[in-house]
Order: structure tokens, then sequence, then C-alpha cells
């Protein structure tokens, strides 16, 4: 009798860590920054990194449909996904808004020419250690993206050296960029992924940073769980999300 009920147990975990790493959560989060231009008060932000194998449903993009721009912050793939695949999710994060994208680590290992020519076809643009100027109204929002720390192509002072406001938003798969932020930079606001939350973890207890918004002084740090996940789909204690960013 208790072979059957460990072995139940054991199923019911499974499938409920399975369904949390297949959830269509998307988290709402508003966050102050210091020097936002008026005209950017209310500017929402649809951030999702980590994509790895997963498809973009219109049950995601419905929930995101507010967001004056998507940012992808990396991972959109990994090794064995289809190519017609990343096609359909960058098509589909395109109904939502304006789509921009930087490297993550396992994003190369794939065709990086094969990959890098489906997302510009598609509409999309690669911040790859670069910086895009938003304006309205003669005020200026600077969104700076860099490439993956992991192999030593993160080039941070070049993706800030064209930035013309100071208010500057910096998008990296690695939260580790941290490190390298200095303040004469102006970075106001980082978005980063990469470590899943840890994605299996007990409490305090994971492999890798949580998921979460951290107070780094003079910007703030968002670690995203990441929409989908690595090795095993399963998550526990670290829910899959993407998240809808209102600036304030």
């Amino acid at each position: 009798m208790m072979i059957y009920i460990f072995l139940l147990a054991a199923f019911t975990l499974l499938l409920y860590m399975y369904i949390e790493a297949h959830r269509n959560r998307v988290s709402i989060d508003t966050v102050n920054i210091d020097k936002l231009p008026v005209s950017f008060k209310n500017f929402k932000i649809f951030f999702i990194s980590d994509v790895h194998r997963r498809t973009i449903t219109i049950k995601l993009v419905e929930k995101a449909k507010k967001a004056d721009i998507v940012i992808i912050g990396g991972d959109l793939v990994e090794k064995g996904v289809p190519m017609d695949r990343v096609e359909d999710n960058i098509k589909m994060l395109s109904k939502i808004g304006p789509v921009h994208f930087v490297w993550g680590n396992n994003d190369y290992d794939v065709d990086i020419n094969y990959l890098k020519n489906t997302i510009s076809d598609n509409g999309a643009i690669i911040l790859d250690n670069t910086c895009i100027s938003l304006k309205r109204n003669n005020e200026v929002l600077d969104i700076a993206g860099i490439n993956d720390l992991s192999f030593g192509k993160d080039r941070l002072e070049d993706a800030v050296m064209n930035c013309s406001s100071s208010c500057r938003i910096l998008i990296s798969h690695n939260p580790d960029i941290s490190r390298k932020i200095k303040k004469e930079y102006q970075i106001r606001l980082v978005l980063s992924g990469h470590t899943h939350g840890g994605q299996i973890r007990l409490g305090p207890l994971g492999i890798a940073k949580r998921g979460g918004w951290y107070d780094e002084g003079y910007y703030k740090l968002l670690v995203s769980n990441g929409f989908g996940a690595t090795h095993l789909p399963l998550r526990f204690g670290a829910p899959c999300e993407a998240h809808l960013i209102t600036l304030n």
C-alpha cells in the first residue's frame, strides 16, 4: 500500500513541476527609476527571456498586448529547436509591439548566422553591444543591449557609447553584468534572465540566483525566472514567467 502512495505522490509532484514549467505566466510589475523622462511615464515593456524550446501562444500575447515594446533577453533558442519555431515565436511577439533581442549563451548552440538572419528577416532588432534611442515629445529614453558574458563578447562601454539621455535601460542575458556597471554609465534599470531562478529550488536553496527584483543603489535589477526551461522541462519554487513592466 505504501509503495502505491509513494508512486502517486511522485507522479503528482512531477505533474505539478511540469505544469509549472509550461504556464503562460506574466508578472505585472511597476518599477520606479531615476531620471525617467516625463513622456515615458507609464511606458510598458514586455520582457521575456529564456524561451528555449517553448512556443509563444496567443494566450501569452493577449496578456501582454498593452506593451509599447518587446524585449527578448536571450536564449531564444537552444540546440535541437527548429528555426521555423523561432520564426513563429518572433511573429507572435511582433503582434505585441516592436521586438528587440540580445544574445544569450544558448543562442550559440545553433548556426548563429542563420539565427541572426531569421531574427532580422522577421523585423526584430538585434542589440549587440549597441543602443537605441526612443523619442517622445523631444525626450529620449535609451535602451542598450549587450552580447552574452559567457563567451566574453560583451562590450558594455560600446553599448552605452552612443546613448544620449541620462536614463538608460540595459538588457543583458546574464545578471553578472552588474559587476561591470559603473555609475557614470547612467544605467537606471537592468533586465536579465539566464539563471531560471534556479529552476528547481527549495526556499532559499537553489543552484543559481533567485529570480526577482534587486535594488543595486543607483539602478534596479530584474533577474527573471525565464519563460522556458533547460535540460528538464520541470520547475519547482521558481515558476516560469515573462514580465509586463511599467516604468514610473
